[in-house]
């Protein structure tokens, strides 16, 4: 399939990408994921107008990560300064500045590896993945294909993000872990 006909689908509310020309569709995440996906984002949110940074964005919204190779994500949460809004029009297109990945014991569409090789490759800047169950979040740095630095922060520890300046929430402070 190539990205014209991805953009031409119906909409859906199901996790859908299409990745190097083929179509992944999910079933819907389950309620503890979708818990933790609000909360980081109403945090982020709060963080984000207060400090006039930019916007986050929820899924499913579809991030064009190369047209031409017909690679289309979904990232659970992701955000996009204000300083490169342009990349928002119909869809985004282009690597958003931060995403945010919440991870389950089975993932719904492919592997973290490549997920992260995709963020690296196409200039995503930070990439934060919740680990639920060990209730941690892991922050990876990136500059070019480079993961320039790869933090761990469990559940009282602020975390720190070099996209986001003086953010400094605990996983505690934002997320109920029911």
């Amino acid at each position: 399939m190539t990205t014209a006909e991805y953009l031409r689908t119906p909409e859906s509310l199901l996790p859908t990408e299409l990745i190097y020309g083929t179509l992944r569709v999910a079933d819907a995440p389950m309620p503890r994921h979708q818990r933790a996906v609000r909360d980081l984002c109403l945090a982020l949110v709060e963080h984000a107008e207060s400090q006039r940074l930019g916007e986050v964005w929820i899924s499913p919204l579809d991030v064009i990560l190369d047209a031409e190779r017909a690679l289309i994500v979904q990232p659970d949460l992701f955000f996009i300064s204000k300083e490169r809004s342009d990349i928002l029009t119909d869809r985004v297109r282009g690597a958003p500045d931060l995403v945010v990945e919440v991870l389950s014991p089975n993932p719904r569409i492919g592997k973290l590896g490549e997920r992260i090789g995709w963020f690296q490759e196409y200039g995503v800047g930070e990439c934060w993945l919740l680990h639920q169950f060990e209730q941690r979040m892991e922050v990876l740095n990136f500059i070019g294909e480079n993961v320039i630095e790869r933090a761990s922060f469990d559940e009282r520890t602020p975390i720190r993000s070099r996209v986001l300046p003086d953010f400094d929430r605990t996983l505690a402070s934002m997320l109920r872990w029911a």
